[in-house]
């Protein structure tokens, strides 16, 4: 299940989040959005994790949890249009 992250701390690097999920189970992949011209986080990122009933477990625990100071936004990510 891929997840969105959002209201990250600029400072939150892919190794603090996978840190921070890997708490709820087996994270697949991590990908913090960063602008393409400064390097700088866009302030939101992408976690896939394995197992969904791992990644509901991630949504409930962390939603609305202080990280690095800053209230976090964890839900199921929706595909693109």
């Amino acid at each position: 299940m891929n997840l969105y992250i959002g209201n990250l701390d600029y400072k939150v690097n892919d190794d603090s989040l996978n840190d921070l999920f890997s708490e709820y189970g087996t994270v697949t992949s991590v990908k913090i959005i960063a602008d393409k011209y400064s390097g700088q986080s866009k302030g939101f990122g992408f976690v896939e994790m394995e197992n969904s009933n791992e990644a509901q477990a991630a949504i409930d625990g962390l939603n609305g949890s202080t990280f690095m100071k800053r209230e976090l936004i964890v839900n199921e990510a929706r595909p693109r249009s």
